[in-house]
């Protein structure tokens, strides 16, 4: 797969994503949202609480997973952090990690509080 298709295929994936999110009442508050820290793919919001959720895609479910490592969990966490300082109850806020994996057919599978484990 070469780098400008895995690209348009990523963003696919988090369009479907998002479309999920929203559909179950979720506000979509940022896309791609980046700091020094590193990049999220979706923040939503819904009922108080911030949710961030990182998007990976592969030929399938298991190999969607298998690209999360703890490296990049931390990354993530520390973007999460950094976007929670600038909300009215900073890191206080409650908020929640996903992962959203998707198959080369466009199934997904949605692991919430996934950092949780």
């Amino acid at each position: 797969m070469t780098g400008a298709v895995a690209y348009y295929d990523g963003l696919a994936a988090e369009d479907g994503v998002e479309r999920s999110y929203a559909a179950q009442g979720h506000e979509i508050a940022e896309r791609r949202w980046r700091c020094a820290a590193g990049e999220i793919d979706l923040i939503t919001r819904k009922g108080g609480e911030v949710f961030f959720i990182e998007v990976k895609k592969a030929r399938s479910i298991p190999e969607a997973a298998e690209r999360l490592g703890a490296r990049q969990q931390a990354r993530i966490a520390r973007a999460a952090e950094a976007f929670l300082g600038g909300e009215p109850s900073g890191t206080n806020t409650p908020a929640r990690f996903d992962v959203a994996l998707v198959d080369r057919t466009g199934q997904m599978e949605i692991i919430e509080n996934a950092f949780a484990a």
